[in-house]
């Protein structure tokens, strides 16, 4: 039987619940215990997908196409686990679920309440998560935070769970934040006591508290906090801002708080072994020298829609002993100064996106890579940009095009599928998930990869329009990955650059910081050996 431990925030958003829960899982999975993970968002939406990244940041893709929320990416990469759509439920879902049986006549003659209908639908989503995965251990983290009216039946669900599930077979983390008052030079725990007091409330008792903090917390505060919100004072956790996120099984696990977990919760394991984790760890934070990528997006200013982008590029920037730099361009903003702009980078990278803002800004950075033969990786629309710039190159005109761009361009290089056309719904109707890529022998991409066929993940909706393959082939586009019936454009690449690819998947997703994705560390590999005339590319080694 599955043990569950859960995660709630308070005092603000953002307070790092998405890290610690990753980095729970790794300290127990260092221990040979089995963990999975699910997400718990109070939002009324069914899924993140038709969210705008300004409201969301970025959407994370599972390998069964569920579109999630970015912390499914951080339980993944600290983890070393594929998630499922069973890992994100969100409010939506559930609400959806229960009318939907009301509707089919399974409560007849009954009257649908929050308690019991609605939390009991939540609790067997959690229990789902422990079927599919047979887990040893679920963690389960409650997005917002304590006091959020939408949060009050997920609260009211998980404390139903140590009922029903036994006291030794679950356990409550809290994480909150200790805000620094600069005038006394202060740490203040009354936010920390108010948001505990709201878990009382409910009828939570926190087994664990987790502080987060910009300083260090003195053993005074944890003897007041472990006072006032009744907890052992080994369980109050200092978690001080850290250098980097993978720094933080480490705090965690030096902390205790794994032995704790083991012990409260009767596991019987072995000892931890993070070795491998702490040298990767001491070898990201020692200085290197600098790779610099000029990242041209639309969504630049909130940097979170690009989540697993940066850190895709910090782990391949790692396997070369490189810290990556990036400079983030707004494709919006790149006028007559684009060349002045990117003339200052090492490589250039375009991700994923929707919609016309900012597209001409990005063709402008693949007319660039492509001119100058700087390294270019194109992600998704990344490769639709990269089409049409060269597209407009071949064809002598600025009438090429995507169709969901230009509805009536002339030469609609990006188009729907025939199984598209009049699609109206939004939610949900991309291609997503995970598709296999056949590769081309003796291209940069089956260099990369080092096998002949591949497995990535897809969101999108647009395709390569196979009726301009041929012209565009023979000026020198090569069609490096295909689908397996070699009707869908998977990976292209110029013949006649020295590394210019893109793809229609999302690589970035699969990257990790212990094994970074091929993809990447090819495009990382390329950038290092660019010199750039009077950029810093370079740290003083100590």
């Amino acid at each position: 039987m599955s043990k569950y431990i859960f995660v709630t925030g308070g005092v603000v958003s953002s307070v790092g619940k998405g890290i610690s829960v990753a980095s729970i899982g790794k300290i127990l999975k260092s221990r040979g215990i089995s963990v999975s993970v699910q997400k718990l968002d109070p939002y009324l939406n069914v899924d993140p997908g038709t969210m705008s990244p300004y409201q969301h940041g970025e959407v994370f893709v599972t390998k069964d196409g569920a579109e999630t929320d970015l912390d499914l990416g951080h339980y993944e990469r600290f983890i070393g686990v594929e998630l499922t759509q069973a890992s994100n439920v969100t409010s939506g879902q559930v609400y959806s679920s229960v009318i939907a049986q009301e509707r089919r006549g399974d409560f007849l003659g009954g009257t649908i309440q929050v308690v019991p209908h609605v939390t009991n639908e939540i609790k067997s989503r959690i229990r789902k998560v422990a079927e599919i995965s047979k887990a040893d251990l679920v963690i389960v983290e409650v997005g917002g935070t304590v006091g959020d009216i939408e949060g009050q039946p997920f609260l009211e669900a998980i404390r139903q769970m140590r009922k029903d599930e036994g006291r030794d077979n679950v356990l409550y983390v809290h994480v909150t934040f200790l805000p620094h008052i600069a005038a006394t030079d202060e740490l203040k725990t009354k936010p920390t006591q108010h948001s505990v007091n709201e878990l009382r409330r409910i009828g939570i008792q926190p087994d664990v508290i987790l502080c987060r903090s910009d300083k260090e917390i003195s053993e005074g505060i944890k003897d007041k906090i472990s006072l006032f919100c009744d907890v052992d004072k080994e369980a109050v956790i200092s978690l001080v801002t850290s250098e980097t996120i993978y720094e933080v099984p480490l705090l965690l696990e030096d902390a205790g708080l794994g032995e704790f977990i083991v012990s409260r919760l009767g596991l019987k394991v072995g000892k931890s072994n993070l070795e491998e984790w702490r040298d990767m760890v001491d070898r990201l934070k020692a200085p290197k020298e600098l790779v610099i990528i000029g990242l041209v997006g639309k969504y630049v200013e909130l940097r979170d829609a690009y989540y697993s982008v940066r850190e895709a590029l910090c782990h391949a920037a790692l396997a070369h002993n490189r810290e990556v730099k990036i400079e983030w361009l707004d494709s919006g903003e790149l006028d007559g100064m684009a060349d002045d702009k990117l003339g200052q980078v090492q490589g250039i990278i375009v991700p994923g996106g929707f919609g016309y803002r900012g597209i001409e800004g990005m063709v402008k950075g693949a007319k660039f890579a492509r001119e100058k033969e700087m390294p270019y990786l194109g992600l998704c629309l990344g490769m639709q940009i990269m089409v049409i710039e060269f597209g407009r190159h071949v064809f002598h005109t600025d009438k090429v095009n995507s169709t969901e761009f230009d509805v009536s361009s002339a030469y609609p290089v990006i188009d729907l599928l025939p199984d598209q056309q009049g699609v109206e719904q939004k939610g949900g109707t991309m291609r997503l998930g995970t598709y296999p890529c056949h590769l081309v022998a003796g291209t940069t991409a089956a260099r990369a990869y080092g096998t002949e066929v591949v497995y990535e993940r897809h969101r999108h909706r647009y395709e390569f329009n196979n009726h301009f393959r041929q012209p565009l082939e023979e000026a020198g586009l090569v069609a490096s990955g295909l689908s397996p019936d070699g009707r869908l454009v998977e990976i292209t690449e110029l013949r006649d650059h020295p590394w210019m690819l893109a793809c229609q998947f999302h690589p970035e997703f699969k990257s990790r910081p212990d094994s970074p994705h091929p993809l990447f560390s090819g495009f990382i590999g390329a950038a290092k050996e660019t010199l750039v005339e009077g950029a810093q590319t370079s740290l003083p080694l100590n």
